[in-house]
């Protein structure tokens, strides 16, 4: 059973981490169109100033997820990345674009949400330590 989350856990978390990247590089670069890219987020109602925040952060992300140790910088990652991408789908509806606007971001939200629940002992935070 160990075996089988940990590899859900490095697959969950290799798609992820590519997706943020991805994404982060599209909004640093400030490419406009692409998930999350400048078409994107202006159209959101959001500054153009937004997506060097959310690129940044997102590649820090990254690195915290995936180096070893450092628990609760992984919780706070883990957190960014729900918060960052329920965001841009409340976003996306709110705004009243279609599923297909709406379908990247939940899928990284999935992908946060499976990489946190089958993450290894040794990336929790173990209460009393």
């Amino acid at each position: 059973m160990a075996k089988r989350n940990k590899i859900i856990y490095w697959i969950f978390t290799a798609w992820l981490s590519l997706g943020m990247l991805s994404t982060a590089i599209v909004q640093l670069i400030k490419a406009k169109e692409g998930a999350g890219g400048a078409d994107s987020v202006t159209q959101l109602g959001y500054p153009g100033y937004f997506l060097t925040i959310l690129g940044v952060w997102k590649i820090l992300g990254v690195i915290t997820v995936l180096i070893p140790k450092f628990p609760l910088l992984k919780e706070w990652a883990y957190a960014g990345f729900f918060f960052a991408m329920s965001g841009a789908i409340f976003s996306h509806i709110a705004s009243g674009n279609p599923v297909k606007e709406i379908f990247p971001s939940l899928l990284l939200l999935i992908l946060v949400m499976v990489s946190w629940y089958f993450r290894p002992a040794d990336r929790k935070i173990i209460p009393g330590k």
